[in-house]
Parts: structure tokens; C-alpha cells; sequence
């Protein structure tokens, strides 16, 4: 019992709701009992205080006690209110007994007879006229509740227990309810999550109705599943694309070789020059693949240091502009208009534009231009904008183009096109500096990539500020002496 989470919030609720109910219901009856009560007996008071003052008038205006008027109000109280009095004058004497009237009416059974252990309770008190006294009065009166009074509270105490009962069952509905609703959200991510352990990456979970807790969860569980699902595709399409890569220079090397075996073809150096470009491209795709496991590393180190973003450009410059010449792309270097200086690791950094160099310069036909610029962001980020004059990259190819082997155009040639590992070490390498990648691109009008390297890495900002605090905590001290 109590082993789903259900079950527990079912059986909490109703517990709390119960021991609330009966709190606040012992409560209310014992509230209105002993404000009724209360009531009662200052309504007695009253009348007792009523009788004396009638009796006190009369014996002012008569010199000695009568029955009139007071005998009948004497006589009122008795049949309705069980409210007796006795009244001595001041030698004891008897004047006035109307608690004879309950064994008369007893005796002619006009009464309900009295419960047994009934008990009665008497007050005396002394009656004065001009500050001498005259007499006493008894008032005699049953404890507790009588006739109407006591079949009103228990009718009120039945409308309490109905309420309750009414109140507990509402509660155990509601509960129930409640905690189906509670629940109805997890229960679809349970089963979401079963079904994506069974490797179905298309299941999502529906948001309506959701609370909003289980609302984000459910978000971040679809995002999970649309990774997972768009990483799934990627694996295929590496697969797929790495027995490419290695099926055509195999299958050229293995052809090549079984003809010189069969005698078909001579080893001419051209041949075996060809034999050599096949096996090259092996040789050239494993170390770009060691590239790209070395810069995913997780642990990749960055031998970091302060970097001028002009003389980086300085650098590139005298790198590119022959092999941008030899192909008749022209390349524009904008330096930057003051010094820009940001941390990063130099030889890395050169890798990363190199390789977008590389492919701007893949895609651009002769007679067009590649620039390149410096940008900044407020004081946070120094970015280098590659704007190419090129194909450009569709729309929908743009979010997959950092990954490895990807190409939007199916068709292009390998030989042209490269292996398709160069942008997957740039967004590793950028990934290292807490970098940004940002691309734009037209089809037929070209690419603009930009990347951000921040101008402090994280952990050195977060020993700045680490520092910052101590020294804030430190310097009351130092005021003080």
C-alpha cells in the first residue's frame, strides 16, 4: 500500500482534509454550545433580576408582600422556563412557593418526567427596600439544558454531523480528483519515457492540461526527444556517409590492385601515382577524424593567452592571399578600427578560421570576393564575420551543417567538397572557447558566418569575481585599522 505516488497524495489529502473537518466542526459545536449556554443563563439572570424588582416595588407601594402581580409572573416562569422560587420574608417565613408547581404537574402527568441524576442548582439572593431587608428570594433551577432548549442543540449538533459527513465525502471526491490530476501528467511522462527506452524517438507529450510544473518537464522531455531523435538521424547519416568516404578509395585501390594482379594493367607510375591520391584520401580522412575527436575532447586544455584581433588578421592575410589569388577569388581583410584584444588559444583560434577560410574559398567561384572583419559586442564578445560571395546553404541545411560528414548538397562531389569534418572541429573548438557560432545565408548570393569568442573565458570571470568578493568582504577590516 501507499507505493504509487497516487496512492500517498490520496491518502494525505483525505487525512488532512479529515483532521481538519473534525478540528473545525469540535470547534464550532463547542463554540455554540457555550455561547447558547452563556446565553441561557443571562437570560435567567435577567428573569431572576426581573422578579426581585417586582417584588421590591411591591412591597415599597404595599408595606408588606402580596400576591399580585408577582405570584403570576412567579407562576409563568415555573411552566415555562423550570424557573421555581421560594420567598421567606425576614424571620423565614414562607410567603411565596411557586417550586410546588413541578410535583403537581408531575402528579397529572403534564410534564415529561425528569431524566434520572438530574440535578438542580439554587441561588438566594437577599431582598432590600430603602437598605433594609425584607426577605429572600430562592431561585431554584434545573443544570443543564431543558425541553426546547436541549432538542435545539441536538437539532443544530445533527446540521454539524451532516455537514461533516457531507464535508468528508466532498473532500475524498475532491481528493480523488485531484490527485488523478496531479498524477495524470506524470503518468504520461513515465509512459513517454518507457517508450523512448524502447527506442521510439518520435513519442512526444501532449502539453494541454499539463500543471505548470509538469508543463516544463514535459517541455524539457520533448526537447530531449527531438535530440535524441535528430542525433539518431545524424548517426545514421554518419554511418552511412563514413562507408561512403571509405567505400570509393577502397573500391578504387582494390579494382586498381586486382588489375595489376591479374596482369590487366601494368604498374606505370602514373597508375600507381593514382593508386597513391586513393590511398591519401584515407590517410587524410583518418587524421581529420583525429582532429575532431581531439577537439571534442572534454578535456581538451586551451593554452589560453591575451590575442590581438588586428594581427590575427595580419596573420590570416599572409596565409590566404596566394592560395586565394591562385584560384581567382579575391580576399578582403577589414581591419579593425581600434585595438580589439581577447583571450583565446592562438593556435586554435587560427584553426578555426582556417577552416572557414578554407570553405568560403571551396564555394566561391573566380572573380568573386571573401571578406573578413572584426566585430564586437558591447564589451563582452570580439567576433570574426567570413562573408563569402558564394552557392550559399538553404535554409533548412543550415542547422545540420556543423555536423559531421553533412552535406546540403547530396550530389556534390567528395573530391570538392572535402570531407565534411571541418565545420564539426570548428563548432568543437568554439564549444571549448564558450564561443558562439552565428550563420547567415542566401541561396546563389552567399554565407556570412560569425564567431564570438568571449573576451574572458568563464572560469577566469568567475575567479575575478571570486576575488572581487573577498576583497569586498576584506576591506571593512582594513577601514576599521
Amino acid at each position: 500500500m501507499l507505493q504509487t505516488l497516487r496512492s500517498k497524495i490520496l491518502v494525505y489529502l483525505i487525512m488532512i482534509s479529515l483532521i481538519g473537518i473534525l478540528i473545525v466542526s469540535y470547534f464550532i459545536q463547542y463554540g455554540f454550545e457555550e455561547s447558547f449556554t452563556s446565553y441561557l443563563d443571562h437570560n435567567r439572570e435577567k428573569k431572576i433580576d426581573r422578579v426581585i424588582t417586582e417584588i421590591e416595588k411591591d412591597y415599597r407601594a404595599n408595606g408588606h408582600f402580596t400576591s399580585d402581580p408577582v405570584f403570576g409572573m412567579l407562576h409563568e416562569y415555573a411552566m415555562t422556563d423550570q424557573l421555581y422560587f421560594q420567598l421567606s420574608d425576614r424571620f423565614g417565613q414562607i410567603q411565596m412557593d411557586s417550586s410546588n408547581i413541578r410535583s403537581m404537574l408531575n402528579s397529572l402527568g403534564l410534564s415529561e418526567p425528569e431524566p434520572d441524576g438530574e440535578e438542580w442548582h439554587s441561588n438566594t439572593y437577599t431582598l432590600k427596600v430603602n437598605n433594609k431587608m425584607i426577605g429572600k428570594l430562592v431561585a431554584i433551577y434545573p443544570e443543564g439544558l431543558i425541553d426546547d432548549e436541549y432538542t435545539f442543540i441536538q437539532t443544530i449538533q445533527l446540521y454539524i454531523y451532516a455537514a461533516v459527513c457531507l464535508t468528508i465525502i466532498l473532500a475524498i471526491v475532491t481528493s480523488f480528483i485531484f490527485s488523478k490530476k496531479i498524477t495524470s501528467g506524470l503518468n504520461k511522462l513515465s509512459f513517454a519515457a518507457n517508450e523512448l527506452q524502447m527506442h521510439h524517438l518520435d513519442i512526444r507529450i501532449p502539453l494541454k492540461g499539463l500543471p505548470s510544473e509538469v508543463k516544463q518537464l514535459a517541455i524539457s522531455f520533448n526537447k530531449l526527444a527531438e535530440s535524441l531523435s535528430k542525433e539518431e538521424m545524424l548517426r545514421k547519416q554518419f554511418t552511412g556517409d563514413l562507408a561512403h568516404e571509405l567505400r570509393t578509395p577502397l573500391a578504387t585501390l582494390r579494382s586498381q590492385i586486382e588489375a595489376f594482379q591479374d596482369g590487366i594493367w601494368e604498374p606505370t607510375p602514373q597508375r600507381l601515382q593514382i593508386c597513391h591520391e586513393e590511398l591519401m584520401r584515407l590517410v587524410r580522412l583518418v587524421n581529420e577524424l583525429e582532429k575532431l575527436l581531439a577537439a571534442e575532447n572534454p578535456q581538451i586544455r586551451l593554452e589560453k593567452m591575451e590575442v590581438e584581433a588586428g594581427s590575427v588578421l595580419a596573420a590570416l592575410g599572409e596565409m590566404f592571399f596566394p592560395i586565394f589569388k591562385e584560384k581567382g577569388v579575391g580576399l578582403r581583410i577589414e581591419d579593425p578600427v581600434q585595438e580589439e584584444i581577447f583571450e583565446a588559444d592562438k593556435d586554435k583560434l587560427m584553426q578555426i578560421l582556417s577552416n572557414i577560410l578554407n570553405n568560403a574559398l571551396k564555394y566561391t567561384p573566380a572573380g568573386k570576393n571573401v571578406t573578413i572583419s572584426v566585430v564586437t559586442e558591447r564589451e563582452s564578445y570580439v567576433g570574426f564575420t567570413i562573408q563569402d560571395e558564394g552557392s550559399g546553404i538553404a535554409e533548412d541545411d543550415i542547422p545540420f551543417i556543423f555536423e559531421r560528414f553533412y552535406r546540403g548538397d547530396k550530389s556534390r562531389d567528395r573530391k570538392t567538397g572535402g570531407a565534411g569534418i571541418g565545420l564539426s572541429i570548428v563548432k568543437a573548438l568554439m564549444e571549448a572557447h564558450e564561443g558562439r557560432i552565428k550563420v547567415k545565408s542566401k541561396l546563389n548570393k552567399g554565407t556570412s558566418i560569425t564567431l564570438w569568442f568571449p573576451r574572458e573565458l568563464e572560469e577566469k570571470r568567475a575567479a575575478l569575481a571570486q576575488a572581487a568578493i573577498k576583497e569586498k568582504r576584506r576591506r571593512p577590516f582594513s577601514e576599521a585599522q
